[in-house]
């Protein structure tokens, strides 16, 4: 396994129902670094990466209020050895449990703390893990019901990237963060517990890499397969970046699609036109998947082609809002073939039960 946990701790958040009080519990002071903890951080760490809608940004130069410690300033403690891991994590959960009593919300559940390495990179995650209830049957079939800590609906986590903390401290992105789907409160009140802003614009940043790439390739007046081509290897590019959590490289971007007959690289090409690229970032996958395909969805129909399709074999009427697809894909054809088959029985049968009734 390529991940080292070097500390992690666990507590418990809960909120009583007739008060409101959150209660805190802290976890044991020290947990063993055993199979099945390195299989369950490595578990966080892949659900994390997964997760699409992530920001990022970085700690606030801010103080405190009043004699408050923030989290940059009991993170650099342990860091730098003045306190255990176990006294930073109390410390952070006893923030958390500051700001879910400040915004009064219902997003309790295990507070997990984790630093750790993986595939050279070194990480500093915090996440509140949701509880959920399961039900077994025994040999006897009676049914019993349990609690588990459900991974999958993760929603309130963020990651410091050590590493690129310590090298770039004015950077704007060494900390990222899910965005919560259950409201724009959710997001600030995490970014309020780390102490953090947003910094870089990941989906803004992956519009104008997608922009660039399309005008490079239109500026060096490659063919339409060329061109198809060309978005094929980004895309690839990306998604190997996206699964090994690395940012993506305009330098690398320039090798991956270089083609044969270009007059300039495609890293020199952004400098050149001065697009608002970082040289480096984390990208937004799911606006690079859309470079090699066209699709939507609406009115009960949804559609999807490859962009090297359109003005051949999809072709699209705006005076009439129409669409002409022509090549139609066997598995639709056949299922229309036995659309107009029934279609044709029926009214068969309908002529007949008329000239019956005659």
């Amino acid at each position: 396994m390529s991940l080292i946990i070097s500390n992690i701790a666990l507590h418990f958040l809960t909120k009583k129902e007739e008060t409101g009080e959150v209660v805190l519990r802290l976890g044991p002071e020290s947990i063993e670094i055993s199979n099945k903890i390195e299989n369950f951080v490595d578990g966080l760490h892949k659900i994390y990466n997964a997760k699409a809608s992530k920001a990022y940004g970085h700690f606030t130069t801010m103080p405190a209020a009043g004699d408050a410690a923030r989290f940059i300033d009991i993170m650099e403690s342990y860091l730098g050895d003045s306190q255990s891991f176990y006294a930073f994590s109390s410390q952070a959960a006893n923030l958390l449990k500051n700001e879910l009593e400040k915004y009064n919300l219902a997003e309790t559940g295990y507070l997990v703390v984790c630093h750790y390495e993986y595939m050279g990179g070194r990480y500093l995650l915090a996440t509140v893990i949701p509880v959920s209830e399961h039900y077994s049957v025994d040999g006897e079939l009676n049914i019993s019901a349990d609690k588990h800590l459900d991974t999958a609906r993760m929603q309130l986590a963020a990651r410091i990237d050590l590493f690129d903390y310590k090298e770039n401290q004015q950077g704007n992105k060494y900390v990222s963060f899910i965005k919560g789907r259950a409201g724009r409160v959710v997001s600030d009140f995490f970014l309020d517990f780390l102490g953090c802003e947003e910094g870089l614009n990941s989906k803004e940043q992956t519009q104008t890499l997608v922009q660039a790439v399309e005008d490079y390739v239109a500026v060096n007046q490659l063919d339409a397969t060329e061109k198809q081509n060309t978005r094929k290897e980004l895309l690839s590019y990306c998604k190997e970046q996206k699964s090994a959590a690395q940012d993506v490289s305009i330098q690398e971007i320039g090798q991956v699609i270089k083609q044969e007959g270009a007059t300039q690289d495609f890293h020199q090409f952004c400098q050149e036109q001065s697009y608002p690229l970082e040289e480096s970032f984390p990208h937004d996958q799911t606006v690079v998947n859309k470079v090699t395909k066209y699709s939507g969805y609406g009115n009960g129909i949804s559609l999807s082609f490859e962009r090297s399709h359109f003005g051949e074999d999809v072709i699209y009427n705006a005076a009439n809002d129409s669409i002409t697809i022509y090549k139609v894909p066997p598995n639709l054809k056949d299922q229309l073939l036995a659309l107009l088959q029934t279609a044709d029985k029926q009214e068969q049968e309908a002529h007949q039960s008329e000239n019956t009734e005659f």
